[in-house]
């Protein structure tokens, strides 16, 4: 990879890191209701991976998702405005933390429900395939969604239908509170699935936006080309709880540190600095990273609430019995 292209993808990280700890900063100042599942840590996954489709391609994501809407091309306003309830949020403020959809951008939305997304994104690759359009469809999901039945359900039919979808599992090691190794017959919770389906299941570095860019630009171009899906089991770590009100004590201190030392921005940089990019480049970068949150932050503060009129919109599509027939 060329420095221009990966120093873009670290801005993008940095960019994503600070809307992520704006959302904390808001949350413990009382500006944001409700809780916020952050994916501090979990940033190449979404950078990396969507560096590698197509802008017409489908995401879709879990409640740990605001680095997918990110990635996607949300703005740090409306995803910041949308957890402070503000009209400008992404969702006009019917969604919040968990929900973040930005369909124009083919980013079909956050699910709080674990795994149920995952039929959802077959059915979007069905689709596409019925129309030759040749787009893909990508489901991100955790570790702990690998044991629920829909997993299965939906990497059984799309091997069934040989259909492009790709089913990206972010294993952060654990699924809410408890280690998933504690409670998985098998140590690759995901991609040691794949052989009972017949599809390939490959791991990687879920920290090295590098990695993960070439492991979905390589199954990508695989389902494309009508070898149908795959799973990609990219190893992660959150940098905080499971919730903003989980304060992770049951995480051993010597493993919180391991992972805190192979940080997707640290290793970013690392990479930048063997292509020869100097220490002022980067700076410049996460300046305006930085720049560019506190304009959200300031412009999310000083957006209206929502208009009350507003609230029963956008919420039912009543098409009679007609799609029926």
């Amino acid at each position: 990879m060329e420095a221009t292209e990966l120093l873009a993808l670290y801005e993008r990280m940095a960019l994503i890191r600070r809307t992520e700890k704006a959302a904390h900063d808001l949350f413990l100042s009382g500006l944001v209701k409700g809780t916020t599942h952050l994916a501090a840590g979990h940033e190449a996954i979404a950078v990396g991976a969507s560096a590698a489709l197509r802008p017409d391609d489908y995401v879709f994501a879990t409640y740990r998702g605001h680095h997918h809407a990110l990635a996607r091309g949300a703005t740090p306003e409306e995803c910041l405005a949308e957890l402070m309830s503000r009209a400008t949020g992404l969702c006009g403020a019917k969604g919040g933390s968990m929900h973040l959809t930005k369909a124009s951008a083919n980013m079909l939305g956050s699910y709080a429900i674990v795994g149920a997304h995952l039929p959802m994104a077959v059915g979007a690759a069905w689709s596409a395939r019925l129309r030759g359009t040749g787009q893909l469809a990508v489901a991100f999901f955790g570790d702990g969604a690998t044991n629920i039945g829909a997993f299965h359900e939906a990497l059984n039919l799309a091997a069934v239908w040989t259909l492009p979808v790709l089913f990206v599992c972010e294993n952060n090691l654990y699924m809410e509170y408890t280690p998933i190794a504690d409670v998985t017959a098998v140590a690759r919770p995901a991609a040691d699935r794949a052989p009972a389906y017949g599809v390939p299941g490959e791991v990687v570095d879920g920290n090295d936006v590098v990695a993960v860019r070439e492991t979905v630009a390589a199954l990508a171009e695989r389902a494309r080309a009508g070898d149908g899906p795959a799973i990609i089991e990219a190893e992660t770590y959150r940098h905080f709880g499971h919730s903003r009100a989980d304060p992770a004590t049951y995480r051993p201190a010597e493993e919180v540190e391991r992972w805190l030392k192979h940080d997707p921005l640290d290793l970013a940089r690392g990479r930048l600095a063997e292509l020869g990019v100097d220490g002022e480049t980067l700076t410049a970068a996460d300046e305006r990273a930085r720049d560019a949150v506190q304009r959200a932050v300031d412009a999310a503060k000083n957006a209206p609430p929502p208009d009350p009129r507003e609230a029963l919109t956008d919420v039912w599509a009543d098409g009679d019995a007609a799609w029926r027939t």
